[in-house]
């Protein structure tokens, strides 16, 4: 019985992945995670930035979506040009499945207006596993096992997921941002367990575009700034959107709601420490079918941004004869 839950689960997260877009994990935290999503961010903060996300999703179900995300933005000049470059990584499991995708990115940025617009491409490699070993489990010997179901633990890699573009225009108060991942359509197959049967089961891994835009805005007392942001995406059949809204106090202390459409609405807390290090909590309680089954998703924020270096400023020195 345990297994057959386990396959009903696997079903209804491959439905929900396919109506809401979502063969690229979301996180609530979208606005840390642009390296990501659109190389053209990389670099935009003129700072070194790393973020680390962790999201246990649908809590309350066995084999639930559980994603860990790493990145690292690095911005340079050479040549006289501004520079960004960035390493992603995320590690997604849901149901039997187990993905790891790396990706290596590079944007150029070009001075606009009050701000700089980057212009990005990444690629890298997708490893995707299926451990189908749980899906069936007889309880005799004379069972028969379907042909057209993988069997055991399969493992498979697609170098030509990662490519994406992307431009990404940031200045002291806005950003805005369109990009793609996933440009060419690949399509990943399991084998079966009849090696005489053509395989049955694959995946198709489409193109996913994104477009984002978020507004610092500071309010009459300056202790205060109200930071709203927006997140579309879409896979090409259907689209998406999560819309945020952060009151942050003293530079410090953060609070703010998401609603994440047909899905989810998203209270979140963070706390700024130390010098650049960003700590937050967001939970996630669920709109749709799921809050009948599920006590909602969890997700922490890891942030840290530093310059490489302090431009100087020109030192001047007085001769006590002219005080």
């Amino acid at each position: 019985m345990k297994k057959l839950k386990l396959l009903i689960l696997t079903l209804i997260l491959i439905s929900i992945n396919c109506t809401m877009a979502q063969q690229l994990p979301n996180v609530s935290y979208f606005m840390y995670d642009n390296v990501r999503t659109n190389p053209g961010s990389l670099g935009s903060k003129d700072m070194v930035c790393a973020s680390l996300i962790s999201k246990n999703a649908m809590m309350g179900f066995d084999k639930a979506p559980n994603s860990f995300f790493a990145n690292i933005e690095v911005p340079f000049k050479l040549l006289g040009g501004k520079h960004g470059v960035g390493l992603s990584v995320y590690n997604d499991k849901i149901g039997f499945y187990d993905d790891i995708d790396i990706k290596l990115g590079y944007a150029f940025r070009l001075n606009v207006a009050d701000g700089t617009l980057g212009i990005g491409l990444n690629g890298g490699i997708r490893q995707k596993t299926l451990d189908a070993s749980q899906w069936y489990y007889g309880p005799g010997e004379n069972d028969v096992i379907d042909p057209n179901i993988p069997q055991g633990s399969q493992g498979n890699i697609a170098p030509s997921i990662g490519l994406g573009f992307g431009m990404f225009y940031r200045s002291e108060d806005i950003y805005l941002g369109a990009s793609v991942s996933n440009i060419y359509s690949s399509e990943i197959k399991y084998e079966s367990a009849d090696a005489t049967t053509a395989s049955s089961a694959s995946e198709i891994i489409r193109p996913h575009y994104y477009l984002t835009a978020g507004y610092k805005l500071q309010l009459s007392n300056p202790a205060y700034e109200i930071e709203p942001a927006v997140l579309f995406y879409s896979d090409g059949v259907s689209t998406t959107f999560d819309l945020n809204g952060t009151l942050t106090y003293n530079k410090k202390l953060w609070v703010g709601v998401s609603y994440r459409a047909g899905s989810a609405a998203v209270g979140m807390v963070g706390l700024t420490i130390l010098d650049g290090v960003n700590i937050g909590l967001a939970y996630d309680y669920y709109t749709s079918a799921l809050s009948k089954g599920s006590t909602g998703g969890v997700e922490v924020l890891l942030n840290y941004c530093f310059k490489l270096g302090v431009e100087k400023s020109p030192q001047r020195y007085r001769s006590i004869r002219y005080l």
